[in-house]
């Protein structure tokens, strides 16, 4: 079978609200091939296919969710798995996500994070409605290269200004970048500038890209 037709099943089955049996049918197929290779030729492309969905208001908040709960399900299986912990075994660096203060959606931070897990990444969640002084407080323990905000809605974005300012306030900007993502910068480019971001990426799949440029530029 190839990897069109899993994708195929595996999104008709999210469609029908057959959660567990799309992560253990993609379980069943990593067994056969590697859970990289299920990974990133079925599961990651039909999710960006639905993303594109998603934004275009084709596909329901409720299947949207549940196509982020299948992959983080199945990445959770698959870092049980020795061969893909050890081709995971080193970082690019670590990244503080979540989503800003007063933001409640989960699912784009979420994919956000398997993706960039998956590609390598250390990744620290803080979850949804987190405050400015906390993503800069968790950067600075855990030594941090990068701090990803998620925010949907224009009100919400606004608040990213504060994690900029809390990073002037202790002398971080340009020791550690702001990447920022999520619908309302896809609307509004020009807002990535307006809250201080460093960088934003269009989808998901794309955000470990955006993570490499900003390591990059650290580096530099």
């Amino acid at each position: 079978m190839d990897a069109k037709k899993k994708q195929e099943i595996i999104a008709r089955l999210i469609n029908d609200g057959e959660k567990d049996k799309a992560v253990q049918l993609l379980a069943a197929w990593s067994e056969q091939t590697s859970f990289r290779d299920v990974i990133f030729n079925v599961l990651e492309p039909m999710l960006v296919s639905w993303g594109k969905l998603w934004m275009q208001g084709k596909l329901s908040l409720a299947h949207g969710y549940l196509s982020g709960k299948v992959a983080e399900e199945f990445y959770l299986v698959a870092a049980k798995n020795p061969e893909f912990n050890s081709s995971m075994a080193k970082t690019k660096g670590t990244i503080i996500l979540g989503n800003v203060e007063d933001d409640f959606h989960p699912l784009g931070r979420r994919l956000v994070g398997i993706y960039a897990q998956t590609a390598g990444w250390n990744i620290i969640d803080l979850g949804t409605d987190v405050p400015a002084e906390l993503f800069v407080e968790k950067a600075i323990e855990c030594q941090a290269d990068i701090i990803a905000v998620s925010a949907m809605m224009f009100t919400t974005a606004k608040n990213i200004l504060k994690v900029r300012q809390e990073l002037e306030k202790h002398n971080l900007s340009g020791k550690i970048k702001l990447a920022v993502g999520g619908a309302i910068f896809k609307l509004r480019p020009e807002m990535v500038a307006e809250v201080g971001g460093d960088g934003t990426a269009d989808t998901a799949i794309e955000a470990p890209d955006l993570f490499a440029d900003l390591l990059l530029k650290n580096e530099l």
